[in-house]
């Protein structure tokens, strides 16, 4: 008759249900959060942000005036053909040299960028350059003639700075960094805009802010208010293998369930104790396991070991007789037991620190005078 060890299927139940449980629900938060990090209310200058960095103001205001204004995060509403719209492309994300040339493509009239990097003024304003210089936040005139310019005013600027090349209108700088540059480029009007705050819901009110705001974007009845996201869903020159194996969702969803792994692994994971103390269930005498060692060492004739071991333990009575340091030099250890039993030196050092017997009759012997020497000793 045999008898189950394992356990059966509602016991397995029973006893996983509530971490699979605390991982769903771990895995469930996880991916809450990554939706509303991501979504474009909660991103800065979004038009649906009622943040003070959002934009919502301006999209109002915009649409107030018959503008239309669409927002998305998705590249291919930016790259549908859109002839006498604009497309206003936002901060942060990053497109590569492929994406920003299909938005090119797209046949736009006019394009405003808002801070853009190096591969963005490369395609859509070339011979615009990002001076790497940082404008203190300040009332400034526009010192041009740019008309949407000359109607603001002055203007509440700060942020990116670019040099324009010739041809360019450049505003609100010192003619050599500026924050604001209008260039023709492709058949299309291009706006380099190096600050997000004269147009953030914080700032809006401030100076002309609204009024260049209204001039300089909401030229045409539709605007296309685009936020890249920081995957690019295009391939090109800078991923030329082709777009990714693993899907940036896919790659949110692996760090989710890692993380709730580590969770459910910390929680249920076994935690060291107290030592205690069990009953063994069988006693085995001394004599057994010194008797059970020997026939080991006997087997693999491990004489060097066996004499080794003989050895350390006269050495240890010898020590605890004469009060002798466990670490003390071989030569004070056969001083001090010759003394006491007035053997010969060199013979009590090749008893006690000698070469490994060859034989088992050496071995035997060997363990009869480290017998008699600690009986000596211990009877002197």
């Amino acid at each position: 008759m045999s008898t189950a060890v394992g356990r059966s299927a509602g016991e397995s139940w029973r006893a996983l249900r509530t971490p699979l449980l605390v991982t769903g629900v771990i895995v469930l938060a996880a991916i809450v959060v990554l939706i509303a990090t991501t979504a474009r209310t909660s991103g800065p200058f979004s038009p649906d942000s009622t943040e003070p960095e959002g934009a919502r103001a301006l999209a109002t205001l915009l649409g107030n005036h018959g503008v239309k204004v669409t927002g998305t995060d998705v590249l291919d509403d930016a790259v549908q053909p859109a002839s006498g719209k604009t497309l206003l492309i936002g901060p942060e994300g990053q497109l590569d040299r492929f994406d920003w040339q299909r938005i090119a493509d797209a046949g736009w009239s006019h394009v405003v960028l808002i801070r853009p990097g190096t591969r963005a003024l490369e395609v859509l304003a070339p011979g615009v350059e990002d001076n790497g210089q940082i404008l203190a936040s300040d009332s400034r005139q526009p010192n041009c003639d740019l008309p949407a310019a000359v109607k603001a005013g002055t203007v509440t600027v700060g942020g990116s700075t670019y040099s324009a090349p010739d041809g360019a209108q450049a505003c609100y700088g010192d003619g050599i960094n500026n924050t604001v540059i209008r260039m023709e480029s492709g058949g299309r009007i291009v706006d380099v805009v190096g600050t997000t705050r004269s147009f953030t819901n914080e700032q809006l009110a401030e100076d002309g802010n609204a009024a260049l705001a209204l001039n300089l974007i909401g030229t045409d009845r539709e605007l296309t208010w685009y936020l890249p996201q920081w995957e690019s869903s295009g391939f090109g020159d800078d991923n030329e293998d082709g777009p990714p194996l693993v899907p940036p969702d896919i790659r949110y969803i692996g760090w989710a369930l890692a993380f709730a792994v580590l969770v459910v692994a910390l929680w249920r994971g076994r935690r060291l104790g107290p030592v205690v103390a069990e009953r063994l269930p069988v006693i085995v005498h001394a004599a057994e396991t010194t008797e059970g060692r020997a026939r080991l060492y006997r087997r693999s004739r491990a004489r060097d070991r066996a004499a080794a071991a003989l050895r350390e333990s006269a050495l240890g009575k010898l020590h605890k007789a004469h009060g002798i340091p466990r670490r003390a030099d071989p030569s004070a250890v056969v001083a001090t037991v010759a003394a006491r039993t007035g053997r010969d030196p060199a013979m009590l050092y090749e008893l006690l620190y000698g070469l490994p017997p060859l034989s088992d009759a050496a071995l035997m012997s060997l363990s009869h005078e480290l017998d008699a020497l600690t009986q000596e000793v211990r009877h002197p």
